[in-house]
């Protein structure tokens, strides 16, 4: 088998292109794979009170407003413990 040197470095680039294209898409799922993931937020944050529309800062004021009467009646004789 004899080979010109056109012929080899035909191979050369042929094979270079294949490791480079296989290189190519390792490289791509390593970085996919190496994304940070999110870091998870205390509940303890009050940053994430600050965001949150649904938090109260005042439990017997949101009690008050949503469940009337029957917050009334459950608690009127909380304050007769003493």
């Amino acid at each position: 088998m004899t080979q010109t040197t056109s012929e080899r470095m035909a191979l050369i680039r042929q094979a270079a292109k294949k490791f480079q294209t296989s290189k190519t898409r390792e490289n791509r799922f390593v970085k996919s794979e190496r994304k940070p993931a999110k870091k998870a937020k205390s509940f303890l944050d009050n940053s994430a009170f600050s965001q949150d529309e649904r938090h109260y800062t005042d439990a017997s004021k949101y009690a008050n407003e949503h469940y009337g009467e029957v917050y009334h009646y459950t608690t009127r004789f909380d304050n007769d413990w003493d």
